[in-house]
């Protein structure tokens, strides 16, 4: 059973967003990507409270602007996604979570060292340039289920 309903249009476009956002990172770093996106589209609390569907999670605006850098930048749109990066994100959309984005909700390049915190929220780890960021203790359940 998948973690979140999706169609083949959502599979290209978390496969898309992982090429964009960690494309140097290897596969791993893709698939840590593409579990934040799922964890959002499960999370059912702090700012993803409306999302339901992993279009609302990728086109999200917040503070008046798009959630994710690719978005923003249109960076996400200028290649197309591989059968390799489909593969990847069919695999993090129906079971993949692993340590240190099991639980994450966030994540960011801070091109040095990981703060602790990123707003307010715990490390949970980095991955090669990305830091993971997991929801405070007692804030979001839903972040925590399969």
């Amino acid at each position: 059973m998948a973690r979140v309903k999706y169609t083949d249009k959502d599979v290209d476009l978390v496969a898309r967003m992982m090429r964009a956002e960690a494309e140097g990172e290897g596969k791993q770093g893709m698939l840590m990507v593409g579990n934040v996106i799922v964890n959002r589209a499960k999370a059912d609390c702090l700012d993803f409270e409306d999302l339901k569907t992993i279009s609302d999670v990728i086109y999200q605006v917040q503070g008046g602007n798009y959630s994710f850098e690719a978005v923003q930048k249109g960076n996400v749109f200028y290649n197309r996604a591989r059968s390799v990066e489909k593969r990847l994100a069919k695999q993090t959309l129906d079971y993949w979570r692993e340590h240190p984005s099991k639980y994450s909700l966030w994540y960011f390049n801070p091109y040095g060292a990981c703060p602790p915190t990123w707003y307010d929220q715990p490390l949970s780890g980095q991955y090669k340039q990305h830091c993971y960021y997991e929801p405070q203790a007692d804030t979001c359940e839903s972040a925590y289920r399969w």
